[in-house]
């Protein structure tokens, strides 16, 4: 996405420069960091709209800058740059939340070929949901709980993420890789593993959802999983839940 404006937190000159070469030769807007404590103060921008940060770096590592850009409410998707050999960095980056990650040495093309995908991906990023009411149920995103017929049940942490990430993804059918990457905060390439399938079907049964007729969660064949459609049901985000930018539900 041209135009946009990347932000590159990099201690290595020759590394850094680099990257605003071929960023602005794609067409981007650039600003640039040297250190962490630099990095954070620029991220904390309005005007940036994605940040490429290495994660070793001096007054501040990125893994901490990171952290304290989405302490401050700041949504700006975020690429880490990452030596070879240092997994348990990425893996705490993800948790973090990073958006993805690229391994030194890289090519610039494959740098570029990210930031355009993250760019995409945080273009469709849909607003937070809090509440969700969908097939007779009311969801309470803050609390965790589900309420249905007059009672009131609590979901566990995890299931209660998969539904929420589903229902701020409603309208589309998401892959268990991005219910990995998003979820869980682990890197889902080369993984061969259940976990999406099995905490879907834990998920289903707290909800009541029938897994062979389910009318909250639907399986896309070869996709994924998604949330039900139904024009009486309605995900409320943080606006319309609170009153602000329009009537309430």
């Amino acid at each position: 996405m041209p135009n946009a404006t990347v932000l590159v937190v990099e201690d290595d000159a020759a590394i850094r420069r680099g990257l605003v070469d071929a960023l602005k030769f794609a067409g981007y807007r650039t600003a640039e960091a040297a250190d962490g404590q630099a990095g954070l103060d620029a991220a904390m921008s309005a005007g940036v709209d994605l940040v490429l940060l290495d994660i070793l770096m001096p007054k501040m590592d990125g893994v901490e800058v990171l952290r304290r850009v989405r302490r401050n409410g700041r949504t700006v998707p975020v690429i880490f740059l990452t030596a070879r050999g240092t997994e348990e960095d990425r893996v705490r980056g993800l948790r973090a939340g990073a958006d993805d990650y690229v391994v030194k040495p890289f090519a610039a093309t494959e740098v570029l070929a990210r930031v355009e995908a993250v760019l995409r991906r945080s273009a469709e990023r849909p607003s937070p949901v809090r509440r969700l009411r969908i097939a007779g149920l009311t969801v309470d995103f803050e609390r965790r709980e589900v309420e249905r017929d007059g009672s009131r049940a609590v979901l566990p942490e995890l299931e209660g993420k998969v539904l929420e990430f589903l229902a701020g993804n409603r309208g589309r059918a998401v892959s268990r890789d991005e219910l990995l990457r998003s979820v869980w905060g682990v890197d889902p390439r080369g993984m061969q593993t259940r976990a999406v399938d099995m905490a879907v079907a834990r998920l289903r049964e707290h909800l009541g959802d029938d897994p062979v007729d389910p009318r909250v969660i639907i399986t896309v064949r070869g996709k994924g999983y998604m949330l039900a459609e139904s024009p009486n049901d309605a995900p409320i985000g943080d606006d319309r839940a609170t009153g602000q930018g329009g009537p309430g539900p």
